[in-house]
């Protein structure tokens, strides 16, 4: 696939050749590379991360608030640096060159953890038998050990911040948008991605961290090591085929000359429309030169903030190359320019919607954790499921619902509805919201059902931390899973595609950054509500909080309720965002009544 890069370089040159015929897609066949990677990558960093608090709690000794902290710390920083790497990728390096190094950097991190506890002098001794009732009489990590740890943590950071957003878009860099065969195997990509990802998740929860817990903490963290190494020779076994699609510059200086240009005509009336013409022509009279990427489609003009057209109005002060191009593009922009801002303008309300929809998953990794711990864990005989792994429930569901919409779902709607997809993107994440909203109203009518087993029938023991419990089957917790599972089936997954195929393709990597954003925000939003809800219910600390230590002793069916109103008030929310959406490429109002064509456009 060598020529399709040296061809993609000869792009500027060659205004009035097609796309297409630049690029040697490769589509399926690189499938096999970037999926190898992708869930050799999973495999080796998602249980491991999992499971950091043990190991820093165990091995290192860190106190139990210190370890939270620098792990809560780690998950903010991990979802935030996607978006600086996303900038570098779309900018400066191509996805092709971030995905490498940030490969190589999540490899080093882990080769370092599993060092950390593979050599005794990187890690603290283990305490004496006569410490092991007192925890704080354990020796802690020297400066020089911790450095070593924190060493680790900051190259997966670093891989985190290359992978997470250029993976998906690179996969689906592979297969040609402007043919039918093409279209369809970006749609199944992101559906056979996030399968293949949710496998990952489920064996990484599972193996790597019953090998990490009972068996060895070296072998389990070697494991991923080995995968991640695993993970970086499938990515570059598979170079001489791929479609490396190259930078076109920063997208942020583009917008951001749209922005000032708009500012400073603010007082400059666009030209009157012409007799006879409709009010969405308007784009007509707007500096327009010929489009010369190659890469990046031609946006048709819409009605939608008029105020930015002011940035590509003509006047007698504004001068033109020779080439035709603006002299001064902080006073003149091209009409490509302003739909590309408005593009953004559009997407941000949508993907807003979804920080709140995230608040319901996030539940699956804290409070669903406590309500197992006091809930009958016991299967067959004596053994009991650990309490963190009932996030397997929803992982499944998401597993087994993938093939069944790609496979079977999807050839029957389309017949119905006439798109490739079957379901539009609105349309599939609107449904994942409202099966998130009853998620949240099951798990408050189950953990009703619980609290009443613990109050009023006999315990069964007590937790570590002193709460009680219940008598009734921790099995029950797997309906509310199950729904939040099919809720991310159709709304994560939605999203992502969604991103991907709305924003402009030069910030590509950026839309994959978005996801993980929204991840932190909605981590952050999910803390405040717990910290309001703490200083707000109840009038005797602790044990009249809806959210206390002893989750008998609260109402944690209350803020469960709480959070599915919430997630009512953002459905409405999202409706409104979806029926005011115009799809990327959707011509305005004006443009399609000069055109002849239907007016009725799909707005969800």
């Amino acid at each position: 696939m060598t020529g399709a890069t040296e061809d993609n370089h000869k792009t500027p040159t060659m205004e009035k050749q097609e796309p297409d015929q630049l690029i040697k897609y490769s589509g399926w066949k690189a499938m096999p590379y970037v999926i190898g990677n992708e869930t050799c990558e999973k495999l080796g960093t998602l249980g491991t991360v999992a499971n950091l608090l043990i190991y820093l709690t165990t091995i290192y000794h860190v106190k139990s608030v210190t370890a939270a902290t620098m792990l809560n710390l780690f998950s903010g920083t991990t979802n935030i640096t996607p978006v600086i790497g996303a900038f570098l990728s779309d900018t400066y390096l191509g996805r092709y060159t971030t995905l490498g190094f940030a490969s190589i950097a999540s490899f080093v991190g882990m080769l370092i953890l599993t060092l950390t506890a593979t050599i005794r002098t990187l890690h603290p001794p283990h305490c004496d038998s006569s410490d092991t009732a007192s925890d704080h009489h354990c020796r802690g990590p020297t400066t020089l050990q911790l450095l070593v740890l924190l060493s680790g943590f900051f190259f997966l950071v670093v891989g985190a911040g290359g992978i997470r957003p250029c993976n998906l878009a690179f996969g689906a860099d592979q297969f040609d948008p402007r043919t039918e065969s093409g279209r369809r195997g970006i749609n199944s990509f992101f559906n056979w991605y996030y399968f293949t990802f949710t496998v990952a998740m489920m064996v990484s929860a599972t193996v790597i961290i019953y090998v990490q817990s009972n068996i060895s903490w070296s072998i389990g963290l070697a494991i991923p090591a080995a995968l991640m190494f695993l993970s970086c020779a499938f990515f570059f076994v598979g170079t001489p085929i791929y479609v490396r699609i190259p930078p076109e510059g920063s997208p942020f200086t583009s917008f951001a000359q749209v922005v000032v240009a708009a500012i400073r005509k603010r007082r400059v009336q666009k030209p009157p429309t012409k007799e006879g013409e409709e009010e969405g022509a308007g784009g007509r009279d707007l500096f327009d030169p010929p489009h010369r990427s190659a890469l990046v489609t031609k946006l048709p003009y819409t009605d939608q903030f008029r105020f930015l057209d002011k940035a590509a109005i003509v006047t007698p002060s504004d001068e033109l190359k020779p080439t035709g191009e603006a002299a001064n593009r902080w006073r003149l922009c091209t009409l490509q320019q302003v739909e590309e801002v408005k593009c953004i303008a559009r997407i941000i309300p949508v993907w807003s919607t979804a920080i709140v929809f995230y608040i319901a998953t996030v539940q699956q990794s804290t409070y669903t954790v406590y309500q197992a711990l006091q809930s009958d864990r016991r299967l067959i005989g004596k053994f009991e499921i650990p309490a963190a792994s009932f996030v397997v429930f929803s992982m499944l569901a998401l597993t087994v619902w993938i093939p069944i919409y790609d496979r079977i779902l999807v050839p029957l709607l389309r017949r119905l509805t006439g798109k490739d997809e079957g379901l539009t993107l609105l349309q599939r994440m609107g449904i994942g919201m409202v099966l998130a909203v009853v998620a949240m109203v099951v798990a408050a009518l189950v953990e009703d059902r619980r609290r009443s087993y613990a109050v009023h029938r006999p315990l069964l023991g007590v937790t570590s931390s002193g709460g009680g419990v219940s008598s009734m089957s921790s099995l029950w917790l797997a309906f509310q899973l199950t729904i939040l599972g099919l809720a991310e089936a159709f709304t994560v997954i939605s999203q992502v595609e969604f991103n991907y195929k709305q924003f402009p393709e030069h910030m590509r990597s950026v839309a994959g950054a978005l996801l993980f954003l929204g991840f932190a925000l909605s981590n952050y939003l999910s803390s405040l509500m717990v910290t309001i809800v703490h200083l707000t219910t109840g009038t005797d600390g602790e044990d009249n909080n809806w959210l206390a230590q002893d989750l008998n002793k609260g109402r944690l069916d209350y803020f469960y309720l709480m959070i599915a109103i919430l997630g009512v008030f953002n459905m409405f929310y999202f409706l409104v965002c979806a029926k005011w959406y115009r799809y990327k490429g959707s011509l305005s109002a004006g443009e399609i009544a000069l055109e002849g064509k239907d007016s009725k456009v799909p707005l969800v």
